[in-house]
């Protein structure tokens, strides 16, 4: 059974790594080389340095993307 996704509007403005990963339906690994290449820069959080991501930016990612794939 395929995982139902939810809607742009129901994730928070700070995503995690995981929630990145959804939206832009990449690896999260992806996500790790974009913020050392400066694509998509990442909010640290916390004592391990944990990647958190603004939504704003992503959907900046989405809308620049979108039209290079049709």
């Amino acid at each position: 059974m395929k995982k139902q996704s939810r809607k742009i509007e129901e994730y928070p403005e700070i995503l995690t790594l995981q929630d990145a990963c959804e939206l832009l339906n990449c690896h999260p690994n992806t996500l790790r080389n974009w913020d050392n290449e400066g694509t998509l820069k990442a909010i640290r959080f916390g004592k391990r340095g944990d990647r958190r991501y603004k939504k704003e930016d992503v959907l900046k990612i989405i809308n620049q993307n979108h039209g290079k794939t049709k």
